[in-house]
C-alpha cells in the first residue's frame, strides 16, 4: 500500500526516527495525566491531507493517536508530512489515498485549499472517516448545506481547525463570560489582518489570489461565536479596494475587495463588528469585548498591550494565563507553546480526545457554520453596497431559511 517515492528518506534512516518515536510514545502513555493520556485508551489513526498548515499540528505527541497515512500534491510537501509525522505512508493525492488504504486511517484532518474543503471533507465522510478540516469550513451557501447533511447522514465526527477560539485571550474572555463578569456583552469588533497575503499570484496556493476577505471570516468570527455562541443573524458589509490588488476580471472570484467590514446584528441583538482585510499596515488576529461592567481589550500589532476596563475601577493590565501549561485536556507532552497564539496544541487534542471519548469536538459542524456562513452573506452584502441582508441558519434541524 505504500507510496513512498520521491520522499528522500532511506527506510534504514527513517526506521531509526520511527523507534524514537514510538519510545517517546509509550513513556507518554504511562504517565500522561488526562483521560485522553489514558495508555489503555483505543488509538486514533489519522491521516493527513496537505504538506504545508498541515504539518504544524501535533498528532505525534498525543498518546493515542497515530499518523499512518499522508498525502499532497506536491512531492516536497509530501516529503514535509513523512518526515514531521515519521510515517513513510504517503500518497500523490486525497483520492488515490482513500482507494489504496481506507482501512489504514479512522479520520482525516484536511488540510487543502480552502475551495476545496467541502469537496474533500464530504469524499472522506462518506468513505467513513471522521474529519477536522482547516477554515472555512465552507465557501458558499450550497456548501454549508452539503456540508451539514453529510455530518448529519453519516454520523461521523466533523470540526473545524479555527485557532481563534484556542487564542489563549479567548479561552480566558471565554472563562469570563461564563462567570458573567462582563455583565451584558453587547458589542465587539473582532478582526484579522494579514498584509499582501492574497494579492500576488503564488504557487502553489494560487486559490488565494484575489480571494474576497470575508469568506476567510472565522479568525474574526470566532472570537466571537467562541466566547458568546451567539449567532450572527443579519449584516450590512462594505468592502475597499487598496492597491496593488487584483482586479475582478483577474481573479476566479470576481472579487474587487481587498478588504471588507461587516457590522452584525446577533439572534439576542447584540452587535459585533467583523473586519478582514487583505491590504493593511496591521497584521494578526484580535478582539475586544465591551460589556456593561467589563471590557477586555487584546494586544494588537498596532502596540496596544492586553488590558480589561472595569466599571468604577479603570483600565487595568490583563495577565491572560498560558493555558497551555496546565490545561488538563492537553496531555503532558503537548503542554508548550504552539502556533496561532498557542491554539495548535488544543485543536489537536481537542479532536483526538473528542474521537477517544465518542463526543462531538466542541468547534463542531454548527459551531464551524455560525462562524463561516456569515461571512459569506457579508461578502453578498459589499457586492450590494452595503445592502443589509439576512444570515441563514445551519444549527441542528431543518434547513435553514
Amino acid at each position: 500500500m505504500r507510496e513512498t517515492k520521491g520522499t528522500g528518506i532511506s527506510r534504514r534512516a527513517f526506521c531509526k526516527t520511527l523507534a524514537g518515536a514510538a519510545v517517546s510514545a509509550t513513556v507518554m502513555g504511562s504517565s500522561g495525566k488526562s483521560r485522553a493520556s489514558d495508555g489503555n485508551a483505543k488509538r486514533i489513526r489519522v491521516a493527513v491531507v496537505g504538506g504545508n498548515f498541515g504539518a504544524t499540528f501535533w498528532w505525534h505527541e498525543h498518546p493515542n493517536c497515530v499518523v499512518t497515512a499522508v498525502t499532497d500534491l506536491i512531492p516536497e510537501r509530501r516529503e514535509n508530512l513523512v518526515r514531521r509525522y515519521s510515517c513513510l505512508n504517503a500518497f500523490e493525492s486525497l483520492e488515490v489515498m482513500l482507494k489504496k488504504a481506507p482501512d489504514t486511517f479512522d479520520a482525516v484532518a484536511v488540510f487543502s485549499g480552502a475551495p476545496e474543503h467541502v469537496k474533500h471533507s464530504v469524499m472522506c465522510m462518506n468513505a467513513g472517516k471522521h474529519v477536522i478540516s482547516a477554515v472555512p469550513a465552507a465557501l458558499t451557501l450550497e456548501e454549508c448545506q452539503l456540508l451539514k447533511e453529510t455530518k448529519e447522514n453519516t454520523g461521523l465526527k466533523y470540526m473545524m481547525a479555527e485557532s481563534s477560539y484556542y487564542r489563549q485571550e479567548c479561552i480566558a474572555a471565554r472563562e469570563m463570560y461564563q462567570a458573567g463578569k462582563f455583565g451584558n456583552l453587547f458589542y465587539s469588533e473582532v478582526e484579522y489582518y494579514h498584509n499582501f497575503i492574497c494579492t500576488y499570484p503564488s504557487q502553489p496556493d494560487v486559490w488565494r489570489y484575489g480571494f474576497p476577505p470575508m469568506l476567510y471570516p472565522t479568525h474574526s468570527t470566532g472570537f466571537f461565536v467562541g466566547v458568546t455562541k451567539e449567532r450572527l443573524v443579519e449584516v450590512s458589509c462594505l468592502g475597499t479596494r487598496e492597491e496593488p490588488f487584483p482586479r475582478p476580471e483577474e481573479n476566479v472570484y470576481r472579487n474587487p475587495f481587498s478588504n471588507e467590514i461587516g457590522l452584525f446584528k446577533t439572534d439576542r441583538g447584540n452587535v459585533c463588528r467583523a473586519n478582514v482585510c487583505w491590504r493593511i499596515a496591521a497584521g494578526g488576529e484580535r478582539a475586544q469585548w465591551f460589556g456593561t461592567e467589563m471590557s477586555a481589550y487584546m494586544s494588537s500589532s498596532g502596540g496596544l498591550s492586553n488590558s480589561i476596563e472595569i466599571a468604577d475601577k479603570g483600565r487595568q493590565p490583563w495577565n491572560v494565563l498560558e493555558y497551555w501549561k496546565t490545561d488538563p485536556s492537553l496531555p503532558e507532552r503537548m503542554r508548550h507553546a504552539s502556533g496561532h497564539g498557542g491554539s495548535a496544541v488544543f485543536i489537536t487534542a481537542e479532536f483526538i480526545n473528542a474521537l477517544v471519548e465518542n463526543r462531538e469536538p466542541t468547534i463542531d459542524v454548527y459551531e464551524s457554520l455560525a462562524m463561516t456562513t456569515p461571512g459569506i452573506v457579508a461578502h453578498q452584502s459589499a457586492l450590494k453596497r452595503g445592502e443589509q441582508l439576512k444570515v441563514p441558519s445551519f444549527d441542528a434541524g431543518p434547513k435553514g431559511t
